[in-house]
């Protein structure tokens, strides 16, 4: 199975390596740059992206993670991670600074505030056995997404679900559900 770093500086990592060892999966958790060494991919739990970005920086982990995102390596970016991961980002703060690995313009809390919150059945491209379960808290989603992106799954016309090449981004919360199908989608694309 593959070796999968999850980011932990903040957000949802226990949920996220929970998902990951259910499926079998080798899982480091990511403080430091020394903890990138040999990992196949690099899940960007939720959380809140301007203060990532900020730990991202002091922690030292900005610039290597950049370098492995450009050598290739895979990624899953869930709510902030998707706004890591993103090539633009609307409604951030002027000195957050993001990966720009997927082709897709990002608003940050698209669907409202932490009372807005709410779950979705959704039909996932890729995805057999019926609509996957997905929690949305201050969901970002996606405005634009460019020709080389794949719009795997969509609540009222917005994508919520995007894959370019090894990298997937959601910009729901599938750690805080026991379907582990989206996951599961990201590993087995490893």
């Amino acid at each position: 199975m593959p070796k999968i770093g999850v980011l932990a500086l903040q957000g949802d990592v226990r949920e996220h390596v929970s998902a990951l060892v259910a499926l079998g999966a080798d899982v480091v958790e990511v403080r430091t740059p020394q903890d990138l060494a040999g990992i196949d991919g690099l899940v960007l739990p939720g959380g809140e992206s301007t203060t990532m970005s900020l730990l991202l920086e002091s922690s030292g982990l900005f610039e290597p993670i950049a370098e492995r995102l450009a050598e290739g390596m895979a990624a899953f970016g869930t709510c902030a991670g998707m706004i890591l991961l993103a090539g633009e980002v609307l409604d951030g703060r002027p000195d957050q600074r993001f990966f720009g690995v997927v082709d897709i313009t990002v608003r940050r809390n698209a669907f409202g505030r932490q009372v807005d919150s709410f779950e979705a059945a959704l039909d996932v491209e890729g995805v057999a056995a019926g609509p996957v379960d997905a929690v949305f808290i201050r969901a970002p989603f996606v405005e634009r997404a460019g020709d080389d992106v794949d719009v795997l799954a969509t609540v009222d016309g917005h994508p919520v679900l995007c894959r370019q090449g090894n990298v997937l981004v959601a910009a729901f919360h599938p750690e805080l559900s026991q379907d582990l199908r989206i996951h599961d989608l990201f590993v087995g694309g490893l």
